[in-house]
């Protein structure tokens, strides 16, 4: 009993903290006045002060809070949707309100957030959107693998929002050098089974009893790892290492161009979903 009630307080200072810091923020006097740098350096210090202790200073997780600037999850919320968590907090996370910062200043916030996300960055494109889609759907066989707004496949990560989160020199490098900073496992994985029986696919889930495999037709098939007689893992990633050399570089830019276009038609649909903030985008 002793030990639960040290958790319970332990847990009730860490929120109490979160609400401290929260409660320390100055009012917010410069609203409508300031320039959009100031504010901004404004937002930015919010963001420090409340948003930080959890999410890190660049928004990529800490000890008790998710990356909020490249997960999909986050990346491709409407606007208005990060401004209802901030108002009105996810208690059951340990995520506090934090309506009384003022609806200004949390709108600039969320602007913030989009920044740290990559939405602010400006992109140079001199590619075509239209061949780019032609490509990704065509010839450079993308959507094999590969989904965009519910077209493609399963097997790879969902591209819908991508280009959201990174510049178009992050993008070009995982075209043409795609086992660059590469998590080895999310390599497919070919398990022979006790049975004798072969499965290939990609893990979705492990743990030290079980793998979760989703093969090539889709299916899903959990695995007890007692049952797996040899597991053996890719030692790089199964999309194609060569587009460097079968893809022009207009060909490329083509590829870069749609994935922007694509991202950024997605986040103005979801912002533009939200009557309450669609005036002061």
């Amino acid at each position: 009993m002793k030990r639960i009630n040290k958790v319970i307080t332990t847990v009730g200072l860490v929120y109490s903290s979160s609400l401290l810091g929260f409660a320390q923020l100055p009012p917010d006097k410069t609203a409508g006045t300031a320039s959009p740098g100031a504010r901004q350096v404004e937002a930015k210090s919010t963001f420090e002060r409340v948003c930080a202790s959890c999410h890190g200073l660049d928004g990529r997780g800490g000890e008790r809070g998710p990356d909020i600037t490249s997960r999909a999850e986050a990346v491709s919320k409407a606007d208005g949707d990060l401004l209802k968590i901030l108002r009105e907090g996810q208690i059951s996370k340990g995520m506090p309100s934090f309506a009384a910062v003022g609806e200004k200043r949390l709108r600039e916030l969320v602007t913030y957030l989009r920044t740290l996300q990559g939405s602010g960055r400006v992109a140079k494109l001199s590619g075509d959107p239209t061949r780019g889609k032609d490509l990704f759907f065509g010839a450079a066989k993308c959507s094999q693998c590969h989904m965009i707004a519910g077209q493609g496949g399963f097997l790879a990560p969902d591209l819908t929002v991508y280009a959201a989160r990174k510049s178009t020199n992050e993008i070009g490098s995982a075209i043409v050098v795609p086992n660059k900073g590469r998590d080895p496992r999310r390599n497919s994985v070919t398990v022979t089974l006790s049975d004798s029986s072969v499965l290939t696919g990609i893990p979705r889930n492990e743990d030290n009893f079980s793998l979760q495999l989703q093969t090539e037709d889709g299916t899903f098939h959990l695995l007890k790892k007692e049952s797996i007689a040899k597991l053996s893992r890719a030692t790089a990633s199964a999309m194609p290492s060569n587009y460097g050399k079968t893809l022009s570089s207009n060909q490329i830019n083509d590829l870069i161009s749609y994935l922007v276009a694509t991202s950024g038609a997605t986040n103005a649909q979801n912002a533009g979903s939200d009557p309450e903030y669609g005036d002061d985008q």
